[in-house]
Order: structure tokens, then sequence, then C-alpha cells
């Protein structure tokens, strides 16, 4: 019997988390039929063992290599056998029915295409990054002066982070994350999936844009909550830095053409620099997290800024 929804999970080393996940999917279930898909990236920890044991109603998938985010997402999609899609981080946990929450909503709400929910922090308070404005020559503008930095979810000096917005109404977006991101099979298939180029970092942003460029309008359904631990699966800080850049080199050299793509990739340069210089001057003997990301990413600008789809993406 074809599923109401298909979860899709791309797991990479997520031993520590996709337990609590997946315990939350099903426990979290109320009445709409999962379909439960877990593509493992060829994890080096006990993730495919621990899932072969604890969940056999799990659909496994393992390509046998590390595929990255897109193309494990677009494979686990292959699989899936529902009227709508979900993607879901293994890092995540299911609160107040979530996901039966969201289906119900896109059927009473048809015509948006993608929908998002609202992530937390384990603490309970709001992690802002389920959604996003859309990315513009404004926003790389204000990022490359630094105003993003220095006023941080200002709805003017940093409209991607969509300001004060908590999240907790209905509302149209620019882009949904894919941490939890639902779509009917229809409109996924329409779209196309997720672009294979990207390895990891700017493919939801990618999704979003084609999207909107087909006419649909991605929304917020605030009553499907879940916890999101931002980051914990991800790999170390400089290396993270690197994709996600590459990945925002990548949007602007596949979206924008002419003045406004060497814009952008001036922009992206140009606030890249500034924030190693200030890092630089700022940091201290022993301190050298974020002083490091921003002068690492300085120094490797040369690769990243060409984006995915060159041969050196990971």
């Amino acid at each position: 019997m074809k599923a109401d929804v298909a979860i899709v999970i791309v797991s990479y080393n997520s031993e520590d988390h996709i337990g609590s996940c997946l315990d939350s999917v099903f426990a979290q279930r109320k009445a709409v039929n999962q379909q439960v898909i877990v593509v493992d990236n060829n994890s080096r920890d006990g993730t495919v063992e621990f899932i072969r044991k604890n969940y056999p109603q799990v659909q496994l998938v393992l390509p046998g290599e590390n595929l990255g985010f897109a193309k494990g997402v677009n494979l686990g999609v292959k699989h899936a056998d529902a009227e709508f899609v979900l993607l879901l981080n293994p890092d995540t946990e299911i609160l107040d029915h979530a996901v039966d929450t969201i289906v119900e909503f896109a059927r009473k709400n048809p015509g948006h295409g993608l929908y998002g929910g609202r992530t937390l922090r384990p603490d309970g308070s709001l992690e802002p990054s389920s959604c996003w404005g859309l990315p513009s020559l404004w926003s790389m503008a204000l990022f490359s002066f630094g105003l993003t930095t220095i006023a941080p979810r200002n709805r003017f000096l940093d409209p991607e982070s969509l300001g004060s917005w908590q999240r907790d109404t209905v509302r149209e977006v620019g882009v949904i994350t894919g941490c939890f991101l639902l779509s009917p099979v229809e409109v996924w298939n329409k779209l196309g999936g997720l672009d294979e180029r990207y390895f990891m970092y700017g493919e939801d942003a990618d999704l979003a844009m084609r999207a909107h460029h087909a006419g649909y309008r991605p929304v917020i359904c605030p009553d499907a909550k879940l916890v999101h631990e931002v980051g914990g699966c991800s790999d170390t800080p400089v290396h993270k830095t690197m994709l996600l850049y590459r990945g925002k080199a990548s949007l602007v050299r596949f979206h924008w053409t002419g003045l406004s793509r060497s814009l952008g990739l001036f922009f992206l340069a140009t606030g890249t620099g500034l924030r190693a210089a200030v890092s630089k001057v700022r940091s201290s003997p022993g301190r050298n997290d974020s002083a490091g990301r921003w002068q690492t990413l300085w120094k490797e600008r040369e690769d990243w800024l060409q984006g995915y789809g060159t041969g050196n993406a990971a």
C-alpha cells in the first residue's frame, strides 16, 4: 500500500543521534502511514549495524560510498512509494506529532510546493534555521560590509535571517532547509529533486530558488515542531565552513549571470576577507576557533569560489 509520507534520512557517522531521531519518528506517529528510508553515506562508526539491530522496519539503503547530501536524498526518494516525501536530519527529534501535522497542513494548503516546520533547541528555545530568506545581491552586499554580523537577525541589515520572527505563524518564506522539508512527490519530481552538483550545503536554497521560479510559494507550518541539534552530525568547523561557502558560491554561479554573478562572488570574497582581517586582529593565543575558520576561508577563496561541479567539492 502506498504510504502517506516517505521520510528520507541521510546518515553519516550518526550513531550517537539517529536512535533518538528514529524513536521520535515512530513514537510520534499518530495516523499517517509512514515509509522510513535511511541512506547511509558509508559511515565509519556503527550507524548501519545499530539501525539493522534496532530498527528492522527501516528501509536501509547502502550506496557503499559517501554520496553527499543531495545525491543521498535523491537516492532515497527513488525508493519512496508515497504521496509526500519528507527530508529529515538524523540529529532531529519529532515533537507533538509533527509529521502528521505537516502532512495534514500540506493537504489543506496545496500549491506551496515546499513545507517546513518550527525547529527548537534542546532547551526548548527557538532554533531559527528551519527557514531563511532567499539570497540576493542586496543581502550579499550587506554581508560584504559586515552588517549581517554587526546587526544579526535585523530584518533590514540581515534580511536572509527573516529578522526576529519566531517561526510561530504561518508564513511564506524564501528557503526551507533540508533538516525538515516536506514536498508532494509530484512536485518533487517536477522540480527534479535536489541538484546533485552540490555535495553538502546550498542544495536546499537551490531547490527553493527553482520552486519559486516554477510558481510555488514555500511555507512554514508553525505547529509542526521538532528539536534540531544543529551541527550534531557535521564535520570539523573549518571543513563545514568551506562546504557552506562553496555552496553559496554555487548558488551564485548556477542562478545568476553577467554582472550579478560577478558582484555576488565579489561580495562573498570581500565579506570573508573582512571577517578574516577582523578576527586576526581580535584573536588571542589559544583561541583559534572562529578566527581560524575565517582565515582559512580567506586563504582558500580561489578554491571554494569555484563552487561545486568542478571535481573538488568534497
